[in-house]
């Protein structure tokens, strides 16, 4: 498992999380290490960050003002927690989502980090609360929460543990706009946190439309992607609301009647079946078959989508 340090950034995992990190924070200028129990994994990750970077160069789509060999020679492995901690100011955790494991870690790096460092994790579901318990600089402890791939989905949730203290969610803040991702602050941990709630209700729908018979899969998915998603790429559900109407007034007192209507003949949360799993999967792999080759040629060609996307949302920005 990975860490990644910020002047220096330390990364906990070879994954894809723990890779695009380390980019991200390389592309802004930041002295990266990163830190694993096997050496192997780090010699993998720094093989697979070097390919990656050279590819996004040749593409145009390398992020920051640096060239790919000057950001890569920001990147080193450290074999030794202590070395690569010294002298960081961010410390992001990217270790898989097991709660013994990450307050293990956190633990370890709790008793030699000293109080201006922060502690950030990339978990996706674990509560701050949870996770931080205990910790004597809790007041410096964050969870960052990226959306994979964080090197094409710029979105940041920042979540505090109830005693983070305020100028380590405003330091996130800052270090996450200047690497070019998009912060965001949950005011208050919930589980879930915001993205994955928002997540969860949309695929809980999904599921009990297919499951019930009204739509297939395959249209299913055309509503999101030829549909809501092509107007949620560039304002979120609120402002739809305000643009569909005279502003949110005047769409509230339109419409949330048969909103609440219709809400009222959504069922309970799905058992996600294996019935209707088969059948969602059936009809998925008629356009992509669940083989290793076809599932990574397919996410290459999402991550293609997503890095043309952002690049027209660049274009488009209102002044």
């Amino acid at each position: 498992y990975f860490v990644t340090c910020i002047e220096c950034v330390m990364i906990k995992s070879g994954g894809v999380i723990g890779r695009s990190w380390a980019m991200l924070f390389a592309s802004g200028g930041f002295q990266v290490k990163l830190y694993d129990i096997e050496q192997q994994q780090i010699r993998n990750a720094l093989e697979n960050i070097r390919k990656e970077m050279k590819l996004l160069e040749q593409a145009g789509a390398l992020k920051g003002s640096l060239s790919a060999e000057e950001q890569l020679s920001l990147i080193s492995g450290c074999p030794n927690i202590q070395e690569a901690v010294e002298g960081a100011m961010h410390i992001q955790e990217c270790v898989p989502e097991d709660l013994e494991l990450k307050k293990k870690i956190f633990a370890q790096l709790d008793s030699i980090v000293d109080d201006r460092v922060i502690l950030s994790s990339s978990t996706s579901c674990l509560m701050p609360s949870k996770l931080f318990a205990g910790l004597v600089h809790v007041k410096q402890c964050i969870v960052a929460h990226p959306v994979n791939p964080p090197y094409y989905i710029p979105l940041v949730e920042l979540v505090p543990h109830p005693e983070t203290a305020p100028t380590t969610v405003d330091r996130t803040h800052a270090l996450m706009k200047k690497i070019g991702q998009c912060p965001m602050r949950v005011q208050k941990e919930v589980a879930g946190f915001v993205l994955n709630r928002l997540q969860y209700a949309i695929i809980s729908e999904a599921w009990r439309l297919v499951e019930e018979g009204i739509v297939s899969p395959s249209d299913l998915d055309l509503v999101m992607s030829e549909g809501l998603g092509m107007r949620y790429a560039f304002i979120g559900p609120l402002e739809t609301m305000h643009l569909n109407a005279e502003g949110m007034l005047s769409y509230c007192d339109r419409y949330s009647e048969g909103m609440k209507h219709v809400l009222k003949t959504f069922g309970p949360i799905p058992e996600f079946s294996r019935a209707t799993a088969e059948k969602v999967n059936q009809d998925m792999c008629v356009k992509v078959p669940d083989d290793p080759e076809h599932l990574a040629a397919r996410r290459q060609w999402r991550d293609e989508c997503l890095m043309r996307l952002a690049k027209l949302k660049s274009q488009v920005q209102p002044q």
